[in-house]
């Protein structure tokens, strides 16, 4: 009876500890690249003790691996974290010169497979330091090479580039993808509750200020027992071997022996493998393959020049120059569905440039004249260096063909004549408009003023004034802009603008002016008010043009009769009065009435008050006097016969 209860107790016990095998760490937390791993994925364990974890060849893809058995990082399940550390050695190879994104993390994780990886799948209670590193092939373009750590999350809470610090703290950058063996410490104290991350070549000592810090108590996101290991997420165009480990999850972890880590390999060997197929190929293809050589090298020759050439002219233009494929990738292959607007120049559509990840607006001109091209552009790039926050920014250009595109930034509320006309469902408050009015007057008094030449913008109307995510208004569509020195005429002879906006003047002899542009303000000014376009068919003529409309209602008495229905009595009275009055000023006939817009920032800011014989002023169309009654400086006279005429020619077009 005591001999078979002996072998019961055995058998027992045999069970026991072959259970225990299975579930439990033998190494007691603490190891050095031992074999006891697990692989899933595309990853590959070596017997040399080097494992690899390579993308696949074809497709890319992810792989894992992990210590085997659990570990144990808490006393209890309600318990703290106890301090660990680990050190290993990794490298990454790329097996071409470019890479597209990849990445090698350690991960801490409750559960075995790449489905327990925070990146993959936002899975809580795990920690992970990430080595992210992406190659551009463009001479402009931007490395990625980020180190960071992520606490029970898919995006980095601590990020920093790859480097280390030397004693006297300066920082030295790793190239994470260059191949070269870089040795890794994290460490977690449980009394500081810090996480410290350094890295270094392993031609060099560890070094002793850390890369990477994070004051956070681990408790709780971690379990009592976790997981520990690499994840290799990437492209086909490189290979991550980790060369050596070590661990200890009780306190600080022992070197690794850097005289015993096994060489990366060297991958040039599989290229001279397929060097020497490819001469084997052209020998047997012979003639053939030599045609089909050429006629590839004629057809790269032929795109290499359409694509590089750069003209002289274009060297001393100031906005960047973007290629067309990245702003063919951003705006999805120019399909409808981005286009925000059309203008009379073209489309406008709406893209996310690659890498970046940056929003913009692009515009597509089409133009047939090469000259017209170049003097164009010309226009563009000086106004390129434009930098003002009321004026939407020229970010550059892409010239192809007879096509020409514009990058602007990305205006997320889109133009202003939508809010007043397309959106019933979305209307501006007086204060919001009064906003815009000082937004637009901002930055045309800077074109016209502020800068080192005059610009005359020459289509100012609500669809070029664009609004951003605060519904802060900026100036934009300089397509018909001219610049000229100051104190110096236009020497442009068209007539260009929008029908309603433009100034009497400038239909009689074509010849653009910062006056012109102080009248298509001025339209602008009563339309944004009255919530109605310049012209347009009304209950009566007296109404079909917006300026004499709003005149009428003053000679009447009653000038706010004039102003939109939809702000019903939300409005400061004070305020719509002085903008209908001021807009009248701005719109009247007489080129040399108008206010400069330095004057008329002054009246909206108060600074400065409108004069008592307005209305006589604006209702007589005659000239009695200056504005030096106003206490502002204003721009010369014309000429008493131009007056006469421009006078003459706007009565009869208004019919007044």
């Amino acid at each position: 009876m005591s001999l078979l209860l002996k072998m019961l107790l055995f058998s027992l016990f045999f069970f026991y500890m072959a259970s225990i095998s299975q579930c439990s760490d033998p190494t007691g937390g603490q190891f050095s690249f031992n074999g006891y791993l697990y692989t899933d994925g595309v990853a590959d364990l070596n017997p040399d003790g080097l494992f690899k974890l390579i993308t696949s060849k074809t497709q890319g893809g992810a792989g894992q691996v992990l210590y085997q058995f659990p570990l144990q990082f808490k006393n209890s399940p309600n318990g703290t974290v106890s301090s660990f550390s680990t050190t290993f050695v990794f490298a990454i190879v790329a097996v071409r010169k470019t890479i597209a994104g990849c990445g090698l993390s350690f991960n801490i994780s409750p559960t075995k497979g790449l489905n327990s990886v925070p990146n993959i799948d936002h899975s809580n209670h795990s920690v992970s330091v990430g080595f992210h590193t992406a190659k551009s092939d463009k001479p402009d373009g931007e490395d990625v090479n980020l180190v960071g750590i992520n606490i029970d999350s898919s995006k980095m809470d601590r990020n920093c580039s790859a480097g280390y610090y030397k004693d006297d703290g300066r920082l030295v950058n790793l190239d994470i993808a260059s191949g070269k063996p870089i040795q890794v410490w994290i460490e977690y104290n449980n009394s500081t509750k810090q996480l410290d991350v350094t890295m270094h070549s392993i031609k060099i000592s560890k070094p002793k200020i850390p890369l990477l810090s994070m004051r956070k108590d681990l408790s709780p996101y971690l379990h009592e027992y976790m997981y520990i290991g690499f994840t290799s997420v990437g492209s086909p165009t490189s290979s991550h071997y980790i060369l050596g480990w070590s661990f200890n999850n009780k306190g600080a972890v022992s070197d690794i022996n850097l005289s015993r880590l096994p060489k990366v390999p060297d991958e040039d060997q599989e290229r001279s493998l397929s060097s020497k197929i490819l001469a084997i190929s052209l020998s047997i293809s012979g003639v053939t393959l030599v045609i089909v050589l050429i006629l590839g090298v004629m057809l790269f020759l032929k795109r290499k020049k359409f694509l590089e050439v750069i003209e002289d002219w274009e060297v001393q233009f100031g906005p960047h120059k973007f290629t067309y494929k990245d702003l063919f990738i951003a705006t999805k292959g120019f399909k409808n569905s981005e286009v925000l607007g059309k203008g009379g120049f073209g489309k406008v559509f709406k893209g996310i440039l690659p890498l970046s990840s940056i929003p913009i607006a692009v515009k597509k001109i089409s133009h047939d004249s090469r000259q017209g091209m170049r003097e164009f552009l010309a226009e563009i790039a000086t106004i390129g260096r434009l930098r003002h926050p009321d004026l939407v920014r020229l970010l550059g250009y892409c010239r192809r063909k007879g096509e020409l595109y514009l990058v602007y930034d990305f205006m997320p509320k889109g133009s202003l004549d939508k809010f007043l006309y397309n959106q019933p469902n979305q209307i501006l408050d007086w204060s919001q408009r009064f906003n815009i009015i000082k937004d637009v007057a901002s930055g045309l008094c800077y074109l016209h003023q502020q800068w080192v030449q005059v610009i005359i913008h020459r289509d100012i109307k609500p669809a070029n004034i664009l609004l951003d995510e605060n519904m802060n208004a900026k100036l934009g569509d300089f397509g018909l802009a001219k610049l000229c020195d100051h104190g110096i005429d236009s020497q442009t002879s068209n007539v260009a603008g929008t029908f309603g906006y433009i100034s009497p003047e400038l239909s009689r002899t074509g010849k653009s002016s910062t006056s012109s542009d102080v009248f298509a303000f001025g339209v602008f000014m009563l339309e944004i008010t009255c919530g109605r376009r310049p012209i347009g068919p009304r209950g009566s003529p007296s109404e079909m043009v917006l300026t004499d409309w709003v005149l009428d209602c003053w000679d009447s008495g009653d000038i706010l009769q004039v102003v939109d229905e939809k702000l019903g009595h939300r409005y400061l009275a004070e305020q719509v009065t002085l903008v209908l009055k001021l807009g009248l000023l701005c719109s009247h006939p007489v080129a040399a009435t108008r206010p400069s817009m330095s004057s008329v920032i002054q009246f909206l800011d108060g600074v400065a008050t409108l004069p008592h014989n307005l209305l006589d002023l604006v209702n007589s169309r005659i000239i009695n006097e200056g504005f030096d009654t106003l206490g502002v400086t204003t721009e010369s006279m014309e000429a008493s016969s131009n007056v006469s005429l421009v006078m003459t020619e706007s009565f009869l077009s208004s019919g007044r």
